[in-house]
């Protein structure tokens, strides 16, 4: 699905800064396609764009309203209906990336019909994926993969496709979840799709492409986790990866919503990724490590990463606070990983 901005970023009367990552990924990674948020009585947090309503964002061309809140189930309820009927009478699609569907609901799907706009529940992939094959694709690959779920996966992927841009590379970021698709104006939500046809579906995101092309894909889940391993696999296997980068929390302490589990080593991570990537490409290569260090000081959180660097001998970053340039950089020397584009 093609999604087209300029964006109106809605975010309701969240609370919660989580509950608004997908309204704030776009406002951090593409605040040029957004007109600006908007918000109801009793909201109290903010992506850092300009407030403004349905009918002057329209004015100023905004093209898709976009749900950017999550709330526990994913539902849609039904006191946001007036807000998305409004906003495709002002002519603009509608984007959802919560469980429940947009096209569920009758009244909603009638005044779009109306008014000839779109309703994009970006969580539910369409159209059917073939299974993989594990074939070798031209261009290269790198994937972004974590010790946990919730650990940076998309910052470090966007990160890293803004480092390659600005060293003139010819690079895309391939989207996997609803927040990056997004960004992104395209992708698959990988999650939502039938467990046999994850891997193919991958290979269909990131297909054959010119030798010296990047797709920077972005991770989803972890392989150490126990609710979300599956999908992790499979889009480690369809990525076809030529390089990971492992991506890390500064003081989790157990596996995002298990409080019975703990958080595998960064070494161990490494090799179980490498060791499942290899099955798809056994030349696959660590290509640096990220760690979202925000629980700590911006000098607290570089001395770490120095340290994770020295012990395996790669260039560790706080993507956010840092970049990722040293990550490029030593991709791109790297002649196993790097082949024509070193």
């Amino acid at each position: 699905m093609q999604i087209v901005a300029p964006y109106l970023l809605f975010i309701g009367d969240a609370t919660d800064e989580l509950s608004i990552k997908m309204a704030r990924g776009v406002a951090d990674w593409r605040p040029e396609l957004c007109i600006g948020e908007m918000k109801v009585e009793g909201c109290t947090v903010s992506t850092g764009l300009a407030s403004t309503s349905i009918e002057e964002a329209a004015k100023q061309g905004a093209k898709t309203f976009v749900l950017g809140f999550a709330n526990s189930g994913g539902i849609l309820a039904e006191k946001w209906h007036p807000y998305i009927i409004k906003a495709l009478e002002f002519g603009m699609d509608v984007v959802s990336g919560l469980h429940d569907k947009l096209t569920d609901v009758a009244e909603l799907v009638e005044v779009a019909n109306i008014h000839n706009r779109q309703l994009l529940d970006i969580r539910h992939p369409e159209g059917g994926f073939k299974t993989g094959t594990g074939a070798k694709r031209s261009g290269q690959r790198l994937l972004t993969v974590g010790t946990d779920c919730s650990v940076g996966k998309m910052y470090t992927s966007l990160s890293l496709e803004k480092s390659m841009k600005a060293k003139g590379l010819n690079v895309d970021f391939r989207a996997t979840g609803q927040c990056g698709i997004l960004i992104a104006g395209q992708g698959l939500a990988i999650d939502c799709i039938i467990a046999d046809f994850i891997s193919g579906a991958t290979e269909t995101l990131s297909p054959d492409n010119q030798d010296d092309h990047w797709d920077i894909i972005e991770g989803q889940g972890s392989l150490s986790h126990p609710a979300f391993a599956g999908v992790s696999t499979g889009l480690l296997h369809g990525s076809q990866p030529d390089a990971i980068v492992v991506c890390h929390a500064l003081n989790r302490h157990h596996m995002r919503g298990l409080p019975h589990t703990s958080i595998p080593s960064i070494a161990d991570t490494i090799a179980l990724n490498l060791q499942a990537a290899k099955l798809t490409n056994p030349n696959v290569q660590l290509a640096g490590i990220t760690v979202n260090t925000s629980s700590v000081s911006v000098e607290q959180g570089r001395i770490y990463c120095q340290g994770i660097a020295k012990e395996f001998g790669i260039p560790c970053v706080d993507p956010v606070r840092d970049g990722t340039d040293a990550i490029i950089d030593y991709l791109l020397h790297n002649q196993q990983i790097a082949g024509v584009v070193s």
